[in-house]
């Protein structure tokens, strides 16, 4: 049974919720330790938040999910991932199998969502804040408060538009079902930014096609050329070109505009683990800035009423 702690226990554990650890849409994450032994992650509603029915989602997805690259709040000493790939003054930067591991750790835990669980799950917003590292650097998936089940007996649920700006899938804008390829999508854009070191959206460059890491992808695919958008910081990376080529070229077809013909992640988590080879594509085009959507956050709690949308079980 899992164990129940009161209001006063946490705030006692947290030392009155004193060294917050991160803050998200609607929570805080606040460091705290169990009889001086065991250091855990407490999450806090914050007082005046919108976010009352995410938060309960979260609560109620993470108390079903049992998988080691599925965070249930336990402490990640190295924090968020984005702390690790965009940090351009990084002292010590992500060596080449600290990225392989991390992807293929991320991979695996949206596998177990969307096929060994009791419900299919859609975490809906898979991002590098998301990601949480331990002191080794394996990968767990987190904030599970967008998420949405869809039984095995239901075809379809409704919802609305969740997700942030730079992941999002561009069946949201298409009047299309979503169903838990709008992961897959998110998954090849995080994949891109760990070999690449830059963001998808960079919010300190002007939003130009040209600039974009999909239009740098896209022109270094048709030039054959994919290494080039490689994180050099990486300095042993140099000695694994044709393997880093093959993750890029993975999260490539993760980022298709048709979802149907995006993999699962069962099959990108063969592919990283080489049971599986690689689908060659020759058109490039759909890696475009189309595909950068609103400028805005858009998730249940906006203050825009979002159109309902067909939320549809894996076929």
């Amino acid at each position: 049974m899992p164990r129940k702690f009161s209001f006063n226990d946490l705030k006692l554990a947290t030392a009155d919720f004193g060294k917050m650890l991160g803050k998200g849409g609607f929570g805080s994450v606040f460091e705290g330790n169990l009889g001086n032994i065991t250091k855990i992650a407490v999450k806090r509603l914050d007082q005046g938040s919108q976010g009352t029915k995410e938060f309960l989602a979260e609560v109620k997805t993470i108390g079903s999910l049992h998988h080691v690259n599925l965070i249930v709040y336990e402490y990640m000493c190295n924090g968020s991932l984005d702390k690790w790939i965009f940090n351009q003054n990084q002292e010590l930067p992500l060596d080449w199998q600290t990225r392989k591991k991390i992807i293929l750790h991320i991979a695996q835990g949206l596998n177990y969502l969307h096929r060994e669980c009791r419900s299919t799950i859609i975490h809906l917003d898979i991002k590098p804040q998301n990601i949480l590292l331990d002191g080794e650097f394996n990968a767990k998936v987190a904030d599970f408060g967008l998420a949405r089940f869809i039984e095995r007996d239901q075809s379809h649920v409704l919802t609305v538009q969740k997700g942030t700006r730079g992941y999002l899938a561009p069946e949201w804008w298409g009047n299309k079902r979503i169903t838990e390829k709008v992961d897959v999508y998110s998954f090849g854009i995080v994949v891109l930014e760990i070999m690449s070191g830059r963001r998808n959206v960079d919010h300190s460059r002007p939003e130009e096609e040209e600039d974009s890491l999909l239009h740098l992808v896209k022109t270094k695919a048709e030039e054959n050329q994919l290494f080039d958008v490689v994180d050099k910081q990486s300095g042993d990376i140099l000695h694994h070109q044709e393997a880093a080529v093959r993750i890029i070229r993975t999260a490539i077809l993760c980022l298709q505009t048709d979802s149907t013909i995006r993999p699962s992640m069962s099959m990108v988590v063969n592919i990283l683990e080489g049971l599986m080879d690689i689908e060659t594509i020759s058109d490039y085009s759909f890696l475009t800035w189309a595909a950068m959507e609103n400028p805005r956050r858009v998730d249940a709690a906006g203050s825009t009423p979002p159109l309902p949308i067909t939320l549809s079980e894996p076929r």
